[in-house]
């Protein structure tokens, strides 16, 4: 299984992963709050200004405070490492 890590020890499964949006636009906003009506959301911010939104594929919309191309970056390394192993 492969981890992701999005911000202060968090970790989500990157096999489950099927999105990393901003969080700028009205449509990104209205997901969090539906999601957040669902009991759907997980904010990994600790308290942070939220940079980035992964949207899983089991309806999960997680917040973190690292920007996308942070995340992209980690999971690019994590990739690099994987694959020489």
């Amino acid at each position: 299984m492969k981890l992701i890590n999005v911000g202060f020890g968090n970790l989500v499964s990157g096999e489950r992963l099927v999105a990393v949006v901003s969080p700028d636009s009205a449509p990104i906003k209205r997901l969090i709050q539906e999601s957040r009506e669902r009991g759907m959301l997980i904010d990994a911010t600790y308290g942070r200004k939220t940079a980035a939104i992964l949207i899983m594929d089991s309806d999960h919309v997680v917040l973190s405070a690292l920007t996308p191309e942070k995340l992209t970056a980690r999971m690019e390394a994590e990739n690099a490492a994987e694959e020489e192993s």
